[in-house]
């Protein structure tokens, strides 16, 4: 129990342009989603999970019908997911997450990104050994006994619980477990009544970095510019 530790977000891009970007980056995963497993929610647990996400960003629902129907279609795009490693300037770790329909584009500008932020990209396996693929559920939790949703929960994967803040700094639930359990705990999230804010898969860093402001604004430049990059899923770091 306690406080969770979360690395430190980059805040950097305008509202406006995170919504926008939160969009696409659903858009892109209900696609994935509907491509492996379905259009129906019930039976498909990865598109249930989408359409949480949406509404934790506030997706109108006509978008996110629209998204389902693209995926549908003649003319769907499909797009490969590429986990690109690789250190920014001061050796902080980063892993990139994207979703790319054009393989040779998203390299290019990825490697370009991390060359003009004093950054590299590295070779498969050179960065992610030190991250941990975990499962993170976030819930409100207001009227959630902890330790009773802990014992409830422990069987179906939970390894960390505690509590952390939202960008709005509301106080949050979050829960973790391996990514081999997520769904076991998705499934039991649900039987159990409980409501998601959001559930996703994080690349949890084993370790920290601790720079300095000047140093640390460094990075987050090269974590907002990869971010608004259209190919761009996630980027996770190990700054402290």
């Amino acid at each position: 129990m306690g406080r969770i530790f979360e690395v430190r977000k980059s805040a950097m891009f305008a509202r406006w342009d995170k919504m926008a970007k939160n969009f696409t980056r659903i858009g892109k995963e209900i696609a994935i989603a509907v491509k492996a497993g379905g259009p129906d929610p019930g039976t498909n647990s990865a598109l249930r999970r989408c359409f949480q996400n949406a509404k934790s960003v506030n997706m109108p629902k006509d978008r996110v019908e629209a998204a389902i129907k693209r995926a549908m279609g003649k003319e769907m795009v499909n797009y490969d997911e590429i986990l690109y490693e690789g250190y920014g300037p001061h050796g902080v770790a980063i892993l990139v997450e994207t979703a790319t329909d054009n393989h040779v584009r998203t390299v290019a500008n990825v490697k370009a990104i991390f060359n003009k932020g004093g950054g590299a990209v590295g070779t498969s396996g050179s960065v992610a050994f030190q991250f941990k693929k975990m499962g993170v559920f976030k819930l409100k939790p207001e009227g959630i006994d902890q330790e009773e949703l802990e014992l409830e929960l422990i069987d179906a994967g939970l390894e960390e619980l505690g509590e952390s803040v939202d960008e709005n700094n509301n106080t949050i639930l979050v829960l973790r477990c391996a990514f081999n359990d997520f769904g076991n705990l998705q499934s039991a999230l649900d039987e159990k009544g409980y409501t998601t804010i959001t559930a996703e898969t994080e690349w949890i860093p084993q370790n920290t970095v601790e720079l300095d402001e000047e140093k640390s604004e460094e990075l987050l430049k090269l974590v907002d510019k990869l971010e608004q990059d259209e190919d761009v899923q996630k980027v996770f770091h190990n700054l402290k």
